[in-house]
């Protein structure tokens, strides 16, 4: 097996059981609430933070992980005789990837560290790293991690049907979709993460008929090829595991999985949102 450590952020929210599997490492984002500084799922978890969020009159803001935190990151995983592969939330959507660029410079330029733009977030990141992962467990290179994790990116995805675009809206993440914001109270905007951006995918007259069109979007999509599944949610863990459900029954799924939304993301997007993440298996 190749000797090889991966990085990530914490917006990939990969299960904790596999992250220690994989020797997956997710550097904590940066919560900032008034004068309080939270370290994404370190200090502040999703239910405790969809909590706050419902009764907060100051809301909070996000900052991405440190180029100090890279670089203390990256040189551990050298120190231990480690090659680092590291895949980040795109770039369109936080400067997280600046930062680990940032310390990739200070380091020697020979040194065994490739830094892979996923152009997504959440699990569709997440799948990205663990189809690399699982490889490199079978003895792939670093030059063919990286490769994996570039040719799995067209494969993956998210459609989601947040509750408010208000979140998006005001962190300035929102690309395409802005011009949903004058949207009916009862048409709920499908989006999708597209070219590393939030993109309008479509509209639908309710929050139940969105969810159906979640499984058909993707159903589309796979056209019955073994896909890999994860239900992503922000505080609304009762309807995630009963679109999980309904998803099981539609698709060849190799695996699944409900995601919490971490906190930073949830930040951008606010509670309600409902989604699926997915990577299709070549």
């Amino acid at each position: 097996m190749s000797k090889i450590a991966i990085i990530t952020d914490s917006t990939a929210y990969i299960p904790e059981t596999l992250c220690r599997q994989y020797n997956i490492t997710m550097l904590p984002q940066i919560l900032i609430w008034g004068d309080e500084t939270f370290h994404d799922g370190v200090d502040i978890q999703p239910k405790e933070f969809y909590q706050r969020l419902a009764t907060a009159s100051l809301m909070p803001t996000s900052s991405q992980v440190s180029p100090g935190a890279f670089q203390e990151a990256f040189q551990k995983a050298l120190d231990d005789g480690y090659e680092v592969l590291t895949v980040l939330i795109s770039e369109k959507l936080s400067g997280t990837l600046s930062s680990a660029r940032q310390a990739r410079a200070t380091l020697p330029e020979n040194a065994p560290i490739e830094i892979v733009d996923s152009r997504s977030t959440a699990m569709a990141m997440g799948f990205q790293i663990l189809e690399a992962a699982r490889a490199i467990e079978k003895g792939a290179s670093l030059q063919d991690a990286r490769q994996i994790v570039e040719n799995a990116r067209p494969r993956s995805g998210a459609v989601f049907a947040p509750s408010t675009l208000e979140f998006l809206h005001r962190g300035g993440r929102i690309g395409g979709a802005s011009r949903l914001l004058g949207t009916a109270f009862n048409i709920k905007p499908i989006l999708e993460i597209r070219g590393g951006r939030v993109e309008p995918l479509e509209k639908v007259r309710t929050f139940k008929r969105a969810q159906q069109r979640l499984i058909e979007i993707v159903s589309e999509r796979a056209q019955g090829a073994p896909i890999h599944l994860a239900i992503i949610h922000a505080n609304a863990l009762d309807q995630a595991n009963e679109l999980l459900a309904n998803a099981r029954q539609k698709f060849n799924i190799v695996e699944d999985m409900v995601s919490p939304v971490s906190p930073v993301i949830g930040t951008h997007v606010g509670p309600g949102l409902l989604g699926i993440a997915y990577l299709i298996e070549a």
